[in-house]
């Protein structure tokens, strides 16, 4: 929903999802948008969408990636063959995977 004028922000509130443009927009529909495109151009919209397309797909690779992990270094240690340095990788190696992988939203 592309909308405009002094009553926006309420309307932006309740919508499922609220654009606000930036360059020209009121402070008040900034604030209550979910997403902001600092350009005046709607046709970043769809830019804007296969970002966060792009994203959710990495948020959920790093999220099946760490359950993994964590489950199969927590399987190990119940049997006795992990240690606590297979523990701590799962922790916090996974975390610092998670961010590399994450990384490749700059490209």
């Amino acid at each position: 929903m592309l909308v405009t004028g002094i009553n926006d922000a309420p309307v932006l509130k309740i919508s499922d999802i609220g654009i606000a443009m930036g360059g020209l927009g009121a402070d008040s529909a900034i604030e209550a948008a979910d997403a902001i495109i600092m350009t005046d151009e709607p046709s970043k919209v769809i830019e804007a969408i296969k970002l966060s397309k792009k994203n959710m797909k990495i948020v959920k690779e790093n999220i099946v990636f760490a359950i993994f992990i964590k489950v199969a270094v927590l399987a190990l240690s119940a049997i006795g063959i992990s240690t606590m340095w297979e523990a701590v990788f799962a922790d916090v190696g996974v975390s610092v995977i998670a961010i590399i992988n994450a990384l490749r939203m700059l490209k």
